[in-house]
């Protein structure tokens, strides 16, 4: 059976941290703002801006760049294709490693230009990628099951950016979850990569670069997370000050305790604000290919060790407070025995004097 040939594009999602907040206003100041409409999915008091790179012509693929309030670039690129699914797999691990020095080069570029409006610059910290292969439907592929009976091992493959042939296993694991809109359409949500059948794409493309950019931020704050519990388990969490077992002078004192609270508030805050920054309601479609696609990157169980973690941490603070409070007890009634001993010996010295 002769191969079939493909139009389309393959669209490569990376994500960079690059700090703890970006000042968005302090960015529009820099001219770099881009028109471009925003998803209307999203919230409007968690947009992103929309920004170019400070030398757009360097990288001509670069469709799309933006920046987030909470320390995230996100950049979006657009590689057309004209050629079979056979020859596509062949090729892919290679455009996918040239795009992801790309990406490296164009975000570093753009955090030099913004790294004075940024709350501790680093560049860069940790980053995530994630790939769209969309192929045009064409007159004579109207049949999905027909589809996926031909072209779904090799799919399967290059979603796994494999070279070979997958088990008949690991292509039905694949191909089984696999899902559309209309008759005609089809898409399929793997780990690491989606295949795409469909011409009006663009409203999902902003679902998966959300959901990349949300792995992102999980496996972010889960190493944050990972590192204050090797501290706690390892004992080097510094003991409090003696001025944080004080009445009133407590609440001044940047003390451990205060510390440990204080992460947990900013994770908190931030995983929440990711989770609610989308609105699906009424989109049953959307709904559940979203769905689909944070299992698939796994963020459900991110989600749970972090919260796992926070748990912890929770306890570890409780810990410490309940510690300083008891000896912030032990203190204060020292002090009244001290109290009563030095009015004790005045009264003393007073009947000595008599």
């Amino acid at each position: 059976m002769p191969q079939k040939t493909f139009s389309g594009n393959i669209f490569i999602f990376h994500a960079f941290d690059v700090g703890d907040e970006i000042n968005l206003e302090a960015v529009k100041s820099l001219q770099l703002v881009t028109p471009q409409p925003l998803s209307r999915y999203f919230k409007n008091y968690h947009l992103p801006l929309s920004v170019q790179l400070p030398d757009p012509q360097s990288s001509i693929h670069c469709t799309s760049v933006k920046v987030h309030a909470f320390g995230v670039v996100t950049l979006r690129y657009q590689i057309p294709f004209n050629t079979t699914l056979e020859e596509l797999r062949a090729k892919i691990n290679d455009i996918d490693a040239a795009y992801s020095q790309q990406s490296i080069r164009d975000a570093e570029s753009l955090f030099e230009r913004i790294q004075g409006t940024i709350k501790q610059p680093r560049f860069f910290h940790l980053r995530t990628s994630y790939v769209i292969i969309q192929a045009n439907p064409m007159a004579e592929v109207t049949d999905m099951v027909s589809l996926k009976k031909e072209c779904g091992s090799t799919i399967a493959s290059l979603l796994r950016f494999e070279t070979e042939t997958l088990s008949e296993y690991q292509k039905d694991e694949i191909i089984e979850t696999s899902m559309g809109y209309y008759r005609n359409d089809l898409i399929i949500i793997d780990t690491d990569a989606a295949f795409m059948y469909d011409d009006e794409y663009e409203e999902l493309l902003d679902l998966f670069e959300f959901a990349n950019m949300q792995h992102l931020e999980l496996q972010y704050f889960d190493r944050v997370l990972d590192r204050q519990l090797s501290i706690a388990y390892e004992r080097k969490v510094q003991a409090p000050p003696f001025k944080a077992y004080l009445p009133f002078v407590n609440a001044m004192s940047n003390d451990p305790v205060g510390e440990l609270g204080q992460l947990k508030v900013d994770i908190s805050v931030i995983t929440e604000r990711l989770e609610n920054s989308i609105k699906l309601a009424g989109e049953v479609y959307y709904s559940e290919l979203y769905s689909l696609l944070t299992k698939k990157l796994d963020l459900p169980n991110w989600k749970d060790s972090i919260n796992r973690k926070l748990s912890i941490i929770q306890g570890i603070s409780n810990i410490y407070q309940h510690k300083m409070e008891a000896i912030r007890e032990d203190i204060l009634s020292m002090s009244v025995i001290v109290l009563i001993f030095l009015e004790l010996l005045l009264g003393l010295m007073n009947l000595t004097k008599h």
